[in-house]
This record gives structure tokens, C-alpha cells and sequence, in this order.
């Protein structure tokens, strides 16, 4: 597989761009620029002029920036140099961009150029379908090949960082292919909730806002829970949820948990959310996870032996946006090296991913503290051989979430809890079918999960 250079890196970011700036600024501005190298954390780029440099650097730097980002999957800067800059040491070649108060105003439509990315990477074909998300890749296929004719409306639910967004966008571009003339929007639910009440209270702007959403052919919201306690909110929602339905519009929600779950939704609304198709996105097995670990790093021409693969597949448990952030942190130390990444670059950033850079002992110590919580019983108990039921549930759960999202092995959990990696395996097992009877199961883990990270 063939390594991709920085040159590569650029033509992706100048298809990227391509969604994000006018034909003329990119023809005239951005696209005559010459990639030199990625150094010192920055995107080397070479202008002919002064002029031109400037004129990218106080309009354009930003919109750069985020389109490579986009490409290479990690923050990224930029820096454009004349050829003369360039021959200059570095503190004398170190251009700086115009002070804040130069720089574009809020009216400038670049600034506004996040609305326009339709991340046209998300597609079906580059969603890679398993055990855990077939249902849902098969409804949103349906939904995307025939809007209002397969499922209406389509509520897609599971923990973050499995997908889910990504099925939206698939549809979107699906749609967009199928039926270019269709009207689709694809919002997050807090965008929503906060525009909403940007126009409380304006006439126009509460007409223009009506007339947005309900001209739609395609409504898609993201994270549709938490409008969960938004009184106000809900009654514009569900109006424009009936009015859209009333017109066999197509409407998709995705949710970290199904209707039924989430607080303080009105019962219609939660009636309108569960009278179409429920389905659901479960945590990723080894299978999908190591096939995704291989079309990433194909879409990234990333070349990792099969042993660093089935390492990182068996080590990042909790979901795919970890394996993407695994994958994007090997990525940053191959465009820097410009070396293959080996095992021991694999285990640094699944430490920093997993971990979040906390040391091991204290997640651990996170762990036993939130799920003796959730449980009602000591962390003394949950070490100890006792096993009365209460506490051998709560002792697997431990186990389970610390396979989950550490790198620690069956045996390392064992010595957590003075048993060996037969029992460990065993608890981890027990957990598993108990999530397959029993979803709830699975939302209550991911909470216990959410809440370890958070502190």
C-alpha cells in the first residue's frame, strides 16, 4: 500500500474545499498554492507573492485549515510562505496572521462555509456493516433508496461514537444522488433548539423559520434526546414534525436511547418517535472493528501489519469514534516521521484514547466508585469474594467496563479483583448476554461509562 505524501494530503484538501469556497477563490486564491511539507505542527505552503500570501492567510487560512483537517483526521495549522520567506531561519520566515480585530467580519460568508460541508466521504458503501448495526444500515438504506415509501419516520438510537451520524449523512448523500431536487437538512437537535429560540418573539424571523423546516422533503436530527425538558421547544417540533408527516416527508432521528427513555418528552411526541421503525446500533464486535481498522487505513494509505490491527480491534472497546481517534493520532506520527507506525505507536495511542491520559489506577479507581454508586453496594464489596447476587452483578459489570475501555488484559482485571482470567472471562460473557436479553442493560453501562469520563 502506498504511503501518502503530503502532496496527496493536499489534492484531498483541495477536493475538501471544493464544498467550502467559491470556484473563483479556489481557482485564484487557494489553488495556485504549492504544498512544501508538514513541519513543527504546520501545514507548509508556498505563495508566488506577498499579495497572494496575505490574501490567503486574512481570508482563507481558516477554511484551509478545517479542510485539511477534514483530510488527515487531526487539528491541523497553516502557514504560507513566499519562496524567499521560506529560505529565511525559522524566526525570521514565520508568518503571523493579522491581529483579531483585522480579521473578516461575521457577515463574511466564508465564515459561515461549516453549514455548507455535506461530508461527502459518509456513504453507504463506506460504512462497514456487521452483526451490531445491520438493521440499521439496512432501514437507512431503504429510507435513502425510497424516502416516505420504507420507514417514516426512522428512529435510530445506540451510544455514541458507533455510526449513527454517519447513516445520516449516508442518506443525505444517497438522497442528494437519487433525487437532486429533494429538499434535505440535516441538523443537530441542540442547533435546533437554539435557532428556535433566536426567533421567539420576531415575526419575520419566526416565518422564516417555519418556512425552513416545513418545506423540507428530508428532516434529519441528530441527537434528538436532548430536547427532552424543552417545553417550548417540543410544541415547534412537534408541529413541524406533523406538518412534514401530514406532507409524506421523510423524517430520521438519532438518539443515544429509544423513545421510551428519554426524560421529559411529551407523550405525543414520543408517540410520534415510536410510530415508525425503531432500530437500533449495539457496540461493535472484533470482526466489524478490525474491518474497519483496515478500510480506514486504506482510505488513509496507512500500511499496518496484520498483528497491529488485531491489537488495536481487541484494546479499543467502547466504540468506533475511538478507533478513528486511534487510527488519527498513528496518522499524526506517520506525517511526521514519514515511517510505518508499529505496536509500540499502536499501545502510546490507545493509551491516550482509552485513557484520555489519565493514568490506569485511577480509572480503575473511577470505575469501582461509579458502579458501586449505580449499584448500591462498597468498592470493598465489590472486591471481595462475596457472592451474594447483588454484589456478583455488581462485580461483573466492573469487569465488564473495564475491558471495555481500558487496555488492561483478562488477567490484569483479574488481579483487580483477586480471581483469574477464567472468571473474568467468564463475568464478561454473563454481561454480554444480559445485554443481548435486556438493551436497557446496555443504555445503564453507557451511562456508568459517560459518567467515568466526565470526571
Amino acid at each position: 500500500m502506498a504511503m501518502m505524501t503530503f502532496r496527496d494530503v493536499w489534492q484531498k484538501t483541495l477536493v475538501q474545499l471544493e464544498e467550502m469556497v467559491t470556484k473563483n477563490a479556489l481557482e485564484m486564491w487557494i489553488g495556485t498554492l504549492e504544498p512544501v511539507a508538514y513541519e513543527d505542527d504546520a501545514a507548509i505552503l508556498i505563495s508566488p507573492s506577498p499579495f497572494q500570501r496575505d490574501i490567503v492567510m486574512s481570508k482563507y487560512k481558516d477554511v484551509i485549515s478545517a479542510a485539511m483537517t477534514e483530510v488527515v483526521g487531526f487539528d491541523i495549522s497553516i502557514n504560507v510562505l513566499t519562496p524567499e520567506e521560506r529560505k529565511k531561519g525559522p524566526e525570521e520566515k514565520k508568518y503571523l496572521a493579522q491581529p483579531e480585530e483585522e480579521k473578516k467580519e461575521e457577515t463574511d460568508p466564508i465564515s459561515q462555509f461549516t453549514a455548507t460541508i455535506s461530508h461527502p466521504e459518509y456513504t453507504f458503501e463506506s460504512f462497514v456493516v456487521g452483526d451490531s448495526n445491520r438493521h440499521a444500515h439496512a432501514a437507512s438504506l431503504a429510507v435513502a433508496q425510497n424516502p416516505s415509501g420504507a420507514y417514516n419516520p426512522l428512529f435510530i438510537y445506540g451510544a455514541s461514537g458507533l455510526g449513527k451520524t454517519h447513516l445520516l449523512y449516508a442518506i443525505q448523500n444517497e438522497v442528494k444522488r437519487r433525487f437532486p431536487e429533494k429538499n434535505c437538512l440535516y441538523i443537530r437537535s441542540e442547533d435546533f433548539i437554539n435557532e428556535f429560540i433566536s426567533m421567539v418573539g420576531q415575526q419575520k424571523k419566526s416565518m422564516d423559520f417555519k418556512n425552513k423546516y416545513r418545506s423540507l422533503d428530508l428532516f434529519m436530527v441528530d441527537d434528538i434526546q436532548f430536547i427532552g425538558g424543552k417545553e417550548s421547544t417540543q410544541v415547534e417540533f412537534f408541529n413541524t414534525f406533523e406538518a412534514l408527516f401530514g406532507e409524506n416527508k421523510q423524517i430520521v432521528l438519532v438518539s443515544d436511547r429509544p423513545p421510551r427513555d428519554i426524560q421529559l418528552l411529551t407523550d405525543r411526541l414520543r408517540s410520534r418517535f415510536e410510530s415508525g421503525v425503531i432500530v437500533s446500533v449495539g457496540q461493535p464486535e472484533y470482526e466489524l472493528k478490525a474491518a474497519i481498522i483496515r478500510q480506514r487505513c486504506k482510505f488513509y494509505h496507512m500500511d499496518l501489519t496484520d498483528d497491529v490491527v488485531e491489537f488495536i480491534a481487541q484494546h479499543v472497546k467502547s466504540n468506533i469514534r475511538q478507533i478513528e481517534g486511534v487510527l488519527k493520532k498513528m496518522m499524526a506520527y506517520r506525517l511526521i516521521s514519514q515511517s510505518t507506525p508499529n505496536m509500540a505507536i499502536a499501545q502510546s495511542a490507545i493509551r491516550d484514547i482509552t485513557n484520555e491520559n489519565q493514568p490506569l489506577p485511577v480509572v480503575v479507581d473511577k470505575i469501582l466508585l461509579e458502579v458501586s454508586r449505580e449499584y448500591d453496594v462498597t468498592i470493598d464489596e465489590i472486591c471481595s469474594q462475596r457472592r451474594i447476587e447483588k454484589i456478583t452483578n455488581a462485580r461483573q459489570i466492573a469487569m465488564y467496563i473495564m475491558r471495555e475501555i481500558t487496555p488492561m488484559s483478562l488477567p490484569e482485571i483479574g488481579k483487580q479483583f483477586k480471581r483469574d482470567h477464567s472468571t473474568v472471562h467468564h463475568a464478561i460473557e454473563k454481561v454480554e448476554y444480559k445485554i443481548s436479553m435486556n438493551p436497557n442493560l446496555k443504555l445503564r453501562i453507557d451511562d456508568i461509562i459517560k459518567s467515568i469520563r466526565e470526571k
